[in-house]
């Protein structure tokens, strides 16, 4: 009973959300469109697994069966991404699947490309209505938008979106906020250098295993 007033809870809250305009695509993403519907064809998902959503940061998780092992894990991250591209792609990148959970990275090149907090934020309810009807029951876990060295400029920014979807997850209970960004900062409050690669901005392999601790707890429940 509580689960399902939960999901009810849920929809009334996505029946609500205010209408987006159309997204638009960042860039043309034909190839990696093309690619995924061939992974698709040649093996497609089991049920129940875990679908990983988003730009470069997700698409370079090259660890994940190993990350979370005995988790059936689909990668659909494509590097450069908008959250609007996700949308744009919704029908090849999250529609053939069925998944338990979507742990989902975005938010980053919206930002750096100009686009306002409150349309990145925007753009993410409008991913999650999308994904609640088709799949009510699916929980999507929001992986913060990362205080890069490269981007460290933009955290202000970046630290109103989080507080945004933040909100939303505390008001549904399909939505879980993780915030990766305490354990990539040092003591200084500054990034931690080891933990991203040699272009400051994507991370190494020391800071997937820092988000694979974060997000090993939703993905195992």
């Amino acid at each position: 009973m509580k689960r399902l007033l939960s999901l009810l809870l849920g929809l009334a809250l996505t029946a609500l959300a205010p209408a987006a305009p159309p997204p638009q695509p960042s860039t043309d993403w034909s190839g990696a469109m093309a690619e995924f519907a061939a992974q698709d064809a040649a093996a497609p998902s089991p049920d129940n697994c875990v679908l990983f959503v988003g730009s470069s940061s997700i698409r370079l998780w090259t660890t994940l069966a190993a990350d979370f092992p005995g988790v059936p894990v689909v990668n659909r991250g494509f590097g450069g991404s908008h959250i609007a591209d996700a949308l744009v792609h919704f029908d090849r990148v999250v529609a053939p699947h069925r998944p338990r959970l979507i742990v989902f990275y975005a938010g980053t090149n919206d930002l750096a490309a100009g686009k306002a907090p409150a349309d990145v934020v925007r753009d993410f309810e409008t991913f999650c209505a999308r994904v609640f009807a088709l799949r009510p029951a699916v929980c999507i876990a929001f992986l913060s938008v990362q205080t890069a060295p490269a981007r460290w400029e933009l955290r202000d920014r970046m630290a109103e979106v989080n507080a945004a979807v933040q909100r939303l997850a505390a008001a549904d209970p399909r939505l879980e906020f993780i915030d990766t960004n305490p354990a990539m900062l040092g003591v200084d409050g500054q990034p931690r250098l080891e933990l991203y690669s040699a272009d400051r901005l994507h991370m190494s392999p020391a800071g997937y295993a820092v988000w694979a601790k974060l997000v090993a707890p939703v993905v195992n429940r």
